[in-house]
């Protein structure tokens, strides 16, 4: 059954991949689709029969390599952590695979796009299922790989070429971390393999290790070249810059990336891993000062985006940081739980927010939107749900993992100290933001006065749009079927309800979204949670967070869902009640509306530090070193001046005898002349 789970999405690759364009678009479309059907509906029999069954299981695939002591295995790891993550990646990949099938019906290149979402399924399964840190490795380069040919799928776009580069080389900084973390792991251990690493690790604690002139504790800086990966996979502050500009790509790639895959695998890493941070309590301190950063950063960042998707992109962002903030207060589950719910309710907004542009005619920006709920009455019910599950209302599923990682945050404050009362207080600070932009997001797509169309905003003669060049308006058919011409005529089309093709994924999302976390409470952390989990989790002995979370406070229990009250009554006020609110608020503090307009200036910075120097060496290089160094003095620059030399030389063999004649005069007259001189 793992083999199917895992390589099934594979086969579908291969086929789509080499037969594309022999089976067509439609055979492609529908092998893909029907292997990921088959791969999650085997994911949730593994769900049920090892999270409330069996435990952990191996299964061996092949011998990979052997060098030395370095052995590697192919195997796959089961057990409750992992088939979680493939309940997770298979049902959201599916999902998005059958809804793509509406949504790139135009594209005259489906074949390749579906074969590159299976490949990024298959590349996530290889990570999630990995027996020993080279297999992990393996599959956080696949879905790199993966996640930059999807993001520039539409390579004629110069912007999405740029932005596919910028998260594959953003991310290639982080895993030069994790690669260095997993040196480190071989030289402390002499081993990648997880069931052999994990037994060491409780007597390395007190070992040094000499790293750039210091010596650290070797664990401390294991764990924290692991997380400098998982900051760069899973965008966390200073390499989260990739994330937003990832949009370029498809909405169902967004979906994709930000839901179930590339930007969960981070948190699954520490996760899995939990027995190196567990005795590394300084990098712990790190992850949850990252992962409160984070979740208040983006959060600020989205309150003032007017890109439909780029909201929903800092709200991942930020509701990574939450994960984060779990990981490294030790409630791992609780981690791995908000994993679980918000790739339901995140892969709802987002393949909502496709279902709302391409209503639209694939326009982007809110602020030509608003009064579409009559038009999409379904499409904005999903958008409902997602934003009710994201915002954490009662009994819908971030109600009960969001606030349990809050709760773990206040209950770790006795452990980790300022780092723990820091994390609690932002986290309560992003709900409330989390709360106002998502219900801005929902009130200026569906609510209030139509700002699309004609009449709504100036169109000249030929219907075409005045802002057509803004920043961000233009996104996901831009290319497929040549589709610029709808950004001229489309708008005076009446925006239209999604076929039934996107709308059946929306409807099972709705469904996870609002019945995950009540389902699975219990499981996940309740207080027999040592019996789903079997130990893939590794908490200390001194480790008691999710019992102790328990026992919080009445106000502390409170503090989210008043926060997400506050924030909804904030975004009603401003945009139904008195729009006119943001125009003046923006107005009156245009430094602080700029600053986060412009995400804190992050780009701007790395631009100024990193960009432009390294743009300024290499024009060096180029014009000085290679082309006046090396093609001046080296072979390039020898064999040019030879041929200099041979051109003037040739030019004394004329072929006429009296020149020849008049040289030969001319060498007997100074070898006389010598011959005089030199007799004295």
């Amino acid at each position: 059954m793992y083999h199917a789970i895992v390589f099934l999405p594979l086969i579908g690759f291969l086929i789509a991949g080499l037969f594309g364009r022999l089976i067509g678009a439609r055979g492609s479309e529908i092998v893909t689709t029907s292997l990921l059907i088959v791969s999650a509906v085997l994911s949730w029999i593994a769900f049920f029969s090892v999270g409330f069954g069996s435990g952990t299981t191996r299964i061996q695939v092949a011998t990979w390599m052997a060098s030395g002591g370095l052995q590697v295995d192919w195997a796959f790891r089961v057990d409750t952590l992992t088939v979680v993550m493939l309940v997770v990646v298979n049902t959201v990949s599916s999902l998005v695979h059958l809804y793509s099938i509406g949504y790139m019906h135009e594209d005259p290149h489906r074949p390749r796009f579906f074969a590159y979402l299976s490949l990024f399924t298959f590349a996530m399964l290889m990570l999630v299922t990995a027996d020993n840190l080279v297999q992990m490795f393996f599959g956080w380069e696949g879905v790199g790989l993966a996640s930059y040919l999807l993001i520039g799928f539409w390579y004629q776009k110069p912007s999405a070429c740029a932005a596919a580069m910028k998260a594959f080389i953003v991310n290639r900084v982080g895993d030069f971390g994790f690669l260095l973390g997993i040196f480190m792991v071989f030289v402390l251990t002499g081993t990648v393999a997880f069931d052999s690493i994990f037994p060491q690790i409780a007597g390395l604690t007190e070992r040094s290790f000499r790293f750039l002139g210091y010596d650290w504790n070797a664990l401390t800086l294991t764990a924290l070249l692991l997380f400098m990966g998982a900051m760069g996979k899973s965008a966390q502050f200073l390499l989260h810059t990739w994330l937003p500009d990832a949009m370029e790509g498809p909405t169902p790639v967004s979906a994709l990336i930000h839901a179930a895959t590339m930007v969960t695998a981070g948190v699954f890493m520490v996760a899995r891993l939990s027995p190196i941070f567990e005795y590394a309590p300084v990098a712990m301190t790190v992850v949850i000062v990252i992962g409160a950063t984070t979740a208040f950063f983006a959060a600020t960042v989205g309150l003032v985006q007017n890109d439909i998707k780029r909201v929903i992109a800092y709200s991942t962002c930020s509701q990574l940081g939450y994960m984060f903030v779990a990981m490294g207060v030790g409630a791992y589950s609780s981690g791995i739980f908000h994993l679980f719910t918000h790739a339901f309710f995140k892969a709802l907004l987002f393949l909502g927010a496709g279902s709302v542009i391409h209503a639209m005619h694939h326009e982007q920006d809110m602020r030509k939107m608003g009064g579409l709920r009559k038009h999409i009455p379904l499409t904005a019910a999903a958008m409902t749900i997602g934003t009710l599950a994201l915002t954490g209302f009662p009994l819908f599923a971030g109600y009960f993992s969001k606030d349990a990682i809050i709760e773990s945050a206040y209950a770790a404050v006795g452990h980790k100290g300022f780092a723990a009362s820091y994390a609690f207080v932002l986290l309560v600070v992003a709900a409330l933001m989390t709360s106002f932009y998502s219900w801005r997001l929902y009130f200026m797509t569906f609510e209030g006065k139509p700002r699309w169309g004609a009449d709504a905003h100036g169109h000249d003669a030929h219907g075409r749009d005045d802002h057509a060049h803004a920043a961000h308006a233009h996104d996901d058919h831009a290319h497929a079927a040549h589709a610029h011409d709808d950004h001229g005529h489309g708008h005076d089309h009446m925006p239209h309800e999604s076929p039934l093709v996107m709308l059946i994924p929306l409807a099972v999302l709705s469904l996870g979204a609002v019945a995950a976390g009540f389902a699975f409470k219990e499981a996940f952390i309740g207080h027999n949670y040592e019996h789903f989990w079997k130990a893939a989790l590794f908490t200390g002995k001194d480790n008691h967070i999710l019992h102790e979370m328990h026992e919080v406070p009445g106000w502390v229990v409170a503090s989210p869902f008043i926060a997400m009250v506050l924030g909804f009554l904030l975004s009603l006020y401003m945009y139904v009640l008195s729009p006119d609110v943001p125009r003046k608020l923006a107005a009156a503090n245009p430094v602080l509306y700029k600053f986060l307009l412009n995400k804190w200036y992050v780009d701007e910075i790395y631009d100024f530090l990193f960009v432009k120097p390294a743009m300024w060496a290499g024009k060096f290089l180029w014009k000085k070193g290679d082309g006046l160094v090396i093609d001046g003095f080296g072979p390039d620059g020898i064999s040019a001046r030879v041929v200099d030399v041979t051109n003037r030389v040739v030019r004394l063999q004329t072929g006429y005898v009296y020149h020849y004649a008049f040289a030969m005069l001319i060498g007997v007259a100074g070898f006389v002349t010598w011959y005089l001189l030199a007799r004295g």
